[in-house]
């Protein structure tokens, strides 16, 4: 479909087939953590710093539009749930893909946690979403993850790999897993995998360098690019953070001189 198509060019680099998107969901989850209170500051520095996407809940497109520099891919996300929550894994739907063109986004996301009690209804909610946006031409960005009883670990291979394929079987157009630790399980995911898959950031890193070594790590796996967010809002420098990020995923910058540019 064209319009798919032309929308998940605003999304992904035309040269590099690659992607860097830095969500900025968390308010609904965590409340008003830092990096976050103030919206359009931070999605400034991120723009700036070359980001091809922000992801947002429908509440704060608003407050976050700036009206002028550079354009951005929009990513509106439709699920959710708050760590206040006796069941903090079970996402709901809060808003639909006729809300999300209303507002100009260029694609949406929902996420799924697997394992979970009520996974079966968040599965049923992202076929119907996937239905949405297949009739209205939208890209739909799957976030996949696998919290529960049964699973022992959500970064194991054997989960993230089901997970991924999950979301592709789903009918998303790109999916966001956990990173697995290293390229050579991260290739299974990718492998298993027949859409573009992007790493989650996940809790805030210790170093600049554990972040940018998991990047290189999944772009040598074959991962179709990033998806950061508190590691690159909540930086001390956002804008040089995601440049550097930037420089690896479309310029295949090598790990130590993109920790150099940090550094500088």
């Amino acid at each position: 479909m064209i319009g798919k198509a032309i929308r998940l060019e605003r999304i992904i680099n035309r040269v590099s087939k690659r992607t860097v998107i830095i969500p900025m969901d968390h308010g609904m989850t965590m409340g008003p953590i830092p990096g976050l209170c103030d919206i359009k500051t931070t999605i400034n520095k991120i723009v700036e710093g070359g980001a091809n996407a922000i992801l947002l809940h429908k509440g704060v497109v608003e407050a976050g539009h700036r009206g002028g520099g550079k354009d951005v891919g929009l990513i509106v996300h439709l699920s959710a749930s708050t760590s206040l929550s006796p069941y903090p894994n079970t996402k709901v739907l809060v808003c639909t893909v006729e809300e999300a063109i209303r507002l100009g986004g260029d694609a949406v996301s929902i996420h799924i946690n697997l394992g979970d009690c009520m996974d079966t209804a968040m599965i049923r909610d992202a076929g119907e979403v996937s239905k949405a946006c297949r009739e209205w031409g939208i890209p739909l960005v799957a976030m996949m993850y696998t919290r529960g009883e049964k699973i022992k670990n959500q970064f194991d291979v054997k989960y993230v790999k089901h997970a991924a394929r999950v979301g592709a079987e789903l009918g998303a157009d790109i999916v966001k897993v956990n990173y697995t630790g290293s390229p050579e399980t991260f290739r299974e995911v990718v492998d298993g995998c027949p859409v573009p898959v992007v790493i989650a950031g996940g809790e805030k890193v210790e170093t600049d360098e554990d972040l940018l070594k998991m990047v290189e790590g999944a772009l040598c796996a074959g991962a179709a690019g990033v998806s950061i967010g508190r590691n690159a809002f909540q930086h001390k420098d956002p804008i040089r953070v995601v440049q550097a990020i930037c420089k690896m995923t479309h310029g295949n910058m090598p790990m130590g001189k993109a920790l150099e540019y940090l550094k500088k």
